[in-house]
């Protein structure tokens, strides 16, 4: 619970500094950072910072790793169907399935995503990858900012929340609220 209560301070601040991730390519400026931190000091992650208290999951991105995280940003939360966000925070268990649907064990650069079709997540689900007119797409989402280094993995921006579905990895769609 301490750690809970330290986080939160951090991303109202970092809320306010509203500094940009870069890709870190080669360099590792910020991996002396973990997942959360860097997600944190970026800015445009609040709602996922907010997600990932409320599902009890800062400790565990906190840890050593490796792992690779697809982010959606704070804009791709705002896409979601209107209530599901509400829902979600209020309904942890679905919250922490989702959450986890976005992590993958292992740091898996860009060089190495752009040779996989699929990855599993800590959900125990696949993310469908594959090149869409040159840009990665984890199931329909885009990957905006690949290659964001962390002490503890590797996180690569998206432009979309990913929903699991029971049967398959999907993805909700945000403008029409429907699974594809």
């Amino acid at each position: 619970m301490k750690k809970l209560a330290y986080i939160l301070p951090l991303f109202l601040l970092a809320f306010a500094a509203q500094p940009q991730l870069q890709a870190n390519g080669n360099s590792k400026p910020g991996a002396d950072k973990d997942i959360v931190a860097v997600a944190v000091e970026a800015g445009s992650f609040t709602i996922l910072a907010k997600a990932l208290t409320e599902a009890g999951l800062v400790g565990a991105l906190q840890g050593d790793g490796p792992f690779t995280v697809f982010a959606p940003t704070d804009k791709a939360f705002e896409q979601l169907p209107e209530g599901t966000l509400e829902s979600l925070l209020k309904d942890k268990d679905a919250l922490k399935e989702i959450l986890l649907y976005h992590v993958v064990n292992g740091e898996v650069g860009s060089k190495q995503v752009v040779n996989l079709d699929k990855a599993t997540t800590l959900a125990g689900k696949d993310l469908r990858i594959s090149i869409n007119d040159g840009r990665v797409m984890i199931n329909s989402a885009k990957v905006t900012t690949a290659d964001v280094a962390a002490s503890n993995g590797v996180i690569h921006v998206i432009d979309e929340v990913l929903i699991p579905t029971k049967s398959k990895s999907k993805k909700m769609s945000s403008s029409s609220g429907s699974c594809q």
